[in-house]
């Protein structure tokens, strides 16, 4: 019950922050999740780190983070000085064993957040409704994966990482984007061809259900169950959104390629 009171609040301010929300508001509001999300991640990182003690992170990559999410292109010349920025991370370590994972976390932290992040503005930018397919096409099918493995979940999917995702469930989840993807692209995007809008549907999909599994091994390693507490029902932002980080920059990159959009 918990978990649809929160996505009943949720699902009305994500439609609106990404339909009908002005830029100037758009682009505070991403700033403001990336930087909770990577806060979850760091807190998963210092699970990761038990046995060495203390960790340090400092203010450094949160203020490169919310650079990274704003500066002007070219983008990957920003994330090299921001990822050189942050191996100063290991100079503030008390044990120096743990200065290159702790860097090396961090540095994936920027990269994984602010920078999957950064492709929602660029996705909107484009038109919202790129934006809102890379992202509710996941939460759809997030949606449909957790009520089909409930009731008919019998094959486990990734006992390992994530014990509760079920084959079954993943089949619903795909079925789902394959259903709905479609008809969305038809009716918001009519210009985009079916036969690559069809492909789109799947691979994104496909991204988002290997982005949860990813931060579910984050998660198990780090001995924790969720990112944060922040949704009741649903854990942390992170676990929230941790399907759309792979799947906008997925989507935003097959929009960009030539051979794909036949442009």
């Amino acid at each position: 019950m918990m978990r649809f009171l929160t996505a009943l609040v949720l699902v009305p301010f994500f439609l609106y922050i990404v339909v009908w929300a002005p830029m100037w508001l758009f682009v505070p509001v991403v700033a403001a999740l990336a930087l909770v999300c990577f806060h979850e991640f760091l807190g998963l990182a210092r699970g990761h780190f038990r046995s060495i003690g203390e960790v340090r992170f400092g203010p450094v990559p949160y203020v490169a983070g919310a650079l990274f999410l704003v500066i002007p292109a070219p983008e990957w010349l920003f994330a090299v000085m921001a990822v050189l920025a942050v191996m100063l991370i290991a100079l503030q370590q008390r044990d120096l064993s743990a200065s290159l994972p702790v860097a090396a976390s961090v540095a994936l932290g920027l990269l994984y957040v602010f920078g999957c992040w950064r492709t929602a503005i660029s996705l909107r930018q484009m038109s919202v409704w790129w934006l809102l397919f890379s992202t509710a096409i996941n939460w759809v099918g997030d949606t449909f994966a957790f009520y089909a493995g409930r009731s008919f979940g019998r094959h486990k999917l990734a006992p390992r990482v994530s014990p509760g995702k079920s084959w079954e469930g993943t089949i619903a989840s795909l079925a789902s984007s394959l259903i709905l993807g479609p008809l969305f692209l038809h009716y918001m995007l009519p210009q985009f061809p079916m036969v690559q809008g069809v492909v789109l549907c799947v691979v994104a999909n496909v991204a988002g259900q290997l982005g949860d599994l990813a931060e579910s091994a984050f998660k198990r390693g780090a001995g924790v169950k969720d990112s944060g507490t922040l949704l009741p029902g649903h854990g942390g932002w992170l676990d929230r959104v941790d399907s759309s980080l792979f799947s906008m920059p997925t989507v935003y990159c097959l929009l960009n390629q030539a051979w794909f959009t036949g442009a």
